[in-house]
């Protein structure tokens, strides 16, 4: 029990190198730990168990702000949000848990011991090949966690990485995944280090740092002939966004931000369901919101686009991103593809509302997904991929690969994820930024909007909590990256090289 103890509080620590805190050296420290308590473990069960308590400390610490959520509605009481947060937290657990369990089955499984008892000592090249391993398992589980049942890719392990110049940058050839193995590599390096096995652990952890000065990013500042982006953040709050009592005040906040047209054509860029109204639908709000641009301006916001039966009632919703222009007309649409379960619909409803269970946006119908990644044309603004919200945090599956865009819009509402989910939010855009060396714009109703140059660098930002805009230049995009072309086969490749090299590690300690 002991183990399963330090197993829980080890991944408390490893949570720590996410946004906002970014204590990375800890991170590496936790998977350190994790590693010896693989590798000390008398059985595979003892394995998975130590795998799967370390997930739960981690993700119970790093989703802490999904209960923040709860207290934005009330059809539900707000202690339930921590109950969600545990109970999520156990079933993404088993993942890491089944990395560990992968990673013992193979380098000691055939050298275990009885249940409770020490297990004996290993052969050389053991806790080499544990380490190669267990890097490789965390691959493939991590692209099983961002996959299955709809996926929920939050808070991967190579995230930790994105405020570190160089290592990060190793995503746009491994990918996040990938990026994952690598702090593995890094915390194992350091596990080999402290058990004294000096030329192992060098050996994994110079290619990390050599490669982190290698790809050192350089600051590309964006030439004055690039189009002028102007972002909106209001500072609504959940609460008052969906009262109609300050629909008035809330569109004046967008006006005043939004301020004159300049003497240059503008990109205007606003947050994940700023208006109320459905645009496709009602002249008068589109001309109202056209007003406010100058002759060559456009204008990209999030609203939602209604579903209605036969008889004119509506029956479901998109989550959807307009282009509008000056002359109040809808060039384009982009409707979200990858949708929250509980959040913008709810699974199972007849079952799961009988029991008092619902949504946690507002809202009486469900929202359906989109065909997917679609790049608009913008014209002289160029070709913009959108993402809606959560849609950034999925590796390899941003971009339009038949129609690459110049940048990625991030509308986001992230006013219900506390002061620990939008900050993490950021941070895996900026992990798509590299991935695909694409810049990302994030417009956010509260904050973090952002402008993320290729090289997943923020030039500019609002910090959250505050109304304000920002005045930039859309930075350029980078030729497509290796990761851009191949997308996730390169991180399975990866994983295939750390199974190569841990089968070559075994035959030459024998």
């Amino acid at each position: 029990m002991k183990s399963l103890g330090l197993a829980f509080l080890a991944g408390l620590v490893s949570a720590l190198g996410f946004a906002p805190l970014g204590l990375w050296p800890l991170t590496l420290l936790a998977f350190a730990f994790l590693v010896w308590l693989i590798e000390g473990a008398p059985s595979l069960r003892a394995a998975l168990a130590r795998g799967w308590w370390f997930g739960v400390g981690q993700f119970v610490l790093g989703l802490n702000w999904i209960a923040t959520a709860f207290t934005y509605q009330a059809a539900m009481p707000a202690w339930l949000g921590w109950v969600a947060v545990v109970l999520l937290s156990l079933y993404l657990a088993i993942y890491p848990a089944a990395a560990a369990g992968l990673a013992w089955r193979w380098a000691i499984g055939g050298t275990s011991a009885s249940a409770g008892e020490t297990p004996p000592p290993l052969a050389p090249g053991r806790p080499v090949v544990l380490v190669l391993l267990l890097a490789a398992a965390w691959i493939v589980t991590e692209w099983l966690r961002a996959t299955l049942f709809t996926g929920f890719a939050w808070n991967p392990a190579g995230v930790a990485w994105v405020g570190v110049a160089g290592v990060a940058g190793l995503s746009a050839y491994v990918g996040t995944y990938g990026l994952g193995a690598v702090t593995l590599l890094a915390g194992g390096a350091l596990f080999l280090l402290a058990r004294r096995r000096w030329l192992a652990g060098a050996a994994i952890a110079a290619p990390i740092l050599a490669f982190a000065l290698l790809l050192l990013p350089i600051r590309v500042t964006a030439p004055g002939g690039r189009p002028l982006i102007h972002i909106v953040q209001p500072n609504i709050g959940q609460q008052n966004k969906w009262d109609r009592g300050y629909e008035r005040e809330n569109f004046e906040r967008f006006v005043r931000l939004t301020g004159p047209p300049a003497p240059e054509p503008r990109l205007l860029l606003w947050p994940e369901a700023a208006t109320p109204d459905f645009l496709a639908y009602d002249a008068a709000a589109r001309r109202r919101l056209a007003a406010l641009l100058g002759p060559r301006d456009l204008l990209l916001l999030g609203g939602v686009e209604p579903v209605f039966d036969a008889a004119g009632m509506g029956i479901a919703a998109y989550n959807s991103v307009y282009v509008l222009t000056p002359d109040d007309r809808l060039t384009g649409r982009y409707d979200k593809a990858h949708l929250v379960p509980y959040g913008e619909y709810l699974p199972m409803r007849p079952i799961l509302s009988a029991i008092g269970l619902s949504r946690l946006a507002p809202g009486d119908l469900d929202f359906r997904d989109g065909p997917g990644p679609r790049t608009l044309d913008l014209g002289a603004f160029g070709r913009a991929g959108v993402q809606v919200c959560y849609e950034i945090i999925f590796s390899g599956q941003v971009v339009d690969e038949a129609n690459r865009p110049d940048f990625i819009f991030n509308p986001s509402n992230d006013a219900w994820f506390g002061a620990w989910g939008p900050p993490q939010h950021l941070a895996q855009a900026r992990l798509r930024a590299i991935e695909e060396g694409l810049p990302v714009i994030r417009a956010t109703p509260t904050g973090v909007s952002a402008v993320i140059g290729a090289d997943g660098l923020v030039e500019q930002s609002l910090p959250l909590g505050t109304a304000g805009a920002i005045d930039s230049r859309l930075p350029g995009p980078f030729p497509p990256t290796l990761f851009a072309r191949y997308g996730n086969l390169l991180p399975f490749a990866f994983a295939l090289l750390l199974v190569a090299a841990a089968i070559a590690v075994r035959r030459k300690a024998r």
